[in-house]
């Protein structure tokens, strides 16, 4: 009789495998949503992460931008969706430690979204209008402090890495400049090509394009020390401002609850991707480092970054506008 219950009970798990991810997946299209407009530095990644997955996993992976509420629309439907890994998320520490600080949300970022693995971390660099004529921070400061109030700079959003990092530049340099959110880095970039914003602390994923162009003058790197892509460009605290230095990571997510195999064949998909030649020399000319930490690491990032950001938004009694 044992026998009997042993061969039955082998039989039903065989049977429930494919329906917990654990040969079919994925069975389906999967849908890759990301939180900005299309053209910035969170749909680059996206798009060129969704196109290797798809080679290799035998399925459409289809990216979905839904921009707004600094990324947190897109992150309120991962967290809502069915959890069989079809629906993913690319996002930044924007929407997954610092919004959550500032903004009101229908979902819960540490229990309804499962941190699958670190992309690449870039820095941010401080990048002026063509039509401004500083030429290095020392003039910029100089020149905002002359008249208060009237110098913008650009932000993914409210909450956005590029949002807190003008935020610590203006506390740093003891001038007030005026915050102007958008719904994506692209559209910002509009706005300070025209001159309608002067300044913005973008992420050299989405600036690094028109930075070589000749389009942005960079003025700082804000990581701690200069990037290989920008050599000429000094960091922040090379420019006085170490408080205001600021980095954005990038990273994979699935709704909440999704089966454990399904997370580690993403996890390991994606760790095979990031070591693909081709996706290295692309990641490392945006200015990124790709990540290498395992899902556990990702988890414990995750959660630190959410924690310094709560402290350092409460500290710096920072608002959403």
């Amino acid at each position: 009789m044992r026998n009997v219950l042993s061969a039955a009970l082998a039989a039903l798990c065989l049977l429930a495998g494919p329906a917990f991810g654990q040969g079919a997946y994925p069975d389906k299209p999967v849908k890759v949503l990301v939180g900005a407009n299309p053209g910035g530095g969170t749909d680059v990644i996206a798009r060129m992460l969704a196109e290797k997955f798809a080679e290799s996993l035998k399925q459409p992976f289809v990216v979905e931008n839904r921009p707004g509420a600094s990324n947190t629309i897109a992150a309120d439907l991962t967290a809502k969706a069915p959890a069989d890994g079809h629906t993913l998320l690319v996002a930044t520490n924007t929407g997954q430690a610092i919004a959550p600080h500032l903004l009101k949300l229908g979902y819960d970022p540490l229990k309804q979204l499962q941190p699958v693995g670190l992309i690449v971390v870039v820095p941010n660099v401080l990048v002026v209008s063509p039509k401004v004529a500083a030429k290095d921070v020392k003039e910029l400061v100089a020149a905002a402090k002359a008249k208060p109030g009237d110098f913008k700079y650009a932000s993914s959003g409210v909450g956005s890495t590029q949002h807190i990092a003008g935020e610590a530049f203006d506390q740093a340099a003891g001038i007030k400049t005026l915050h102007v959110p958008y719904k994506g880095s692209s559209q910002a970039h509009l706005d300070l090509l025209s001159g309608e914003v002067q300044m913005m602390f973008d992420t050299t994923s989405s600036a690094m394009a028109q930075i070589k162009s000749g389009k942005f003058r960079p003025l700082a790197v804000l990581s701690p020390t200069r990037l290989p892509e920008l050599p000429n460009v000094p960091t922040i605290a090379e420019a006085g401002y170490p408080a205001a230095e600021m980095t954005t990571w990038y990273g994979l997510y699935v709704t909440g609850g999704t089966p454990k195999p399904v997370v580690d064949k993403l996890h390991a998909e994606l760790m095979r991707v990031l070591k693909l030649p081709d996706v290295q020399a692309r990641l490392k000319s945006l200015g990124g480092e790709p990540g290498a930490m395992t899902v556990e690491q990702f988890t414990d990032m995750n959660k630190k970054e959410y924690d310094h950001f709560g402290k350092l938004i409460k500290t710096a009694n920072i608002k959403a506008d």
